[in-house]
């Protein structure tokens, strides 16, 4: 099952990249381009309104990125835990 704010970022990247096909969790959406340069400051707000916390760019790591499950652990994860 997917949480809320994984279905909204599911759509962003779908909603950017009709053609791109199934989401899956492993997906690399840096090397399959789901998420580019030019969305991903837009995709940075995003992900701050889904967490409601900023997201200092000193403290992004391009491998939190790289996969839906990755990003799950890093921004969501322990958001469920609280």
């Amino acid at each position: 099952m997917t949480s809320e704010p994984m279905q909204a970022v599911r759509e962003f990247i779908q909603g950017r990249n009709p053609k791109i096909g199934p989401l899956t969790d492993e997906l690399d959406l840096i090397d399959s381009r789901a998420i580019d340069s030019l969305a991903f400051v837009e995709f940075i707000f995003l992900l701050e309104e889904l967490t409601g916390e900023p997201i200092d760019p000193e403290d992004l790591n391009l491998d939190d990125f790289r996969t839906l499950k990755a990003l799950e652990t890093r921004f969501f994860v322990k958001e469920a835990a609280c």
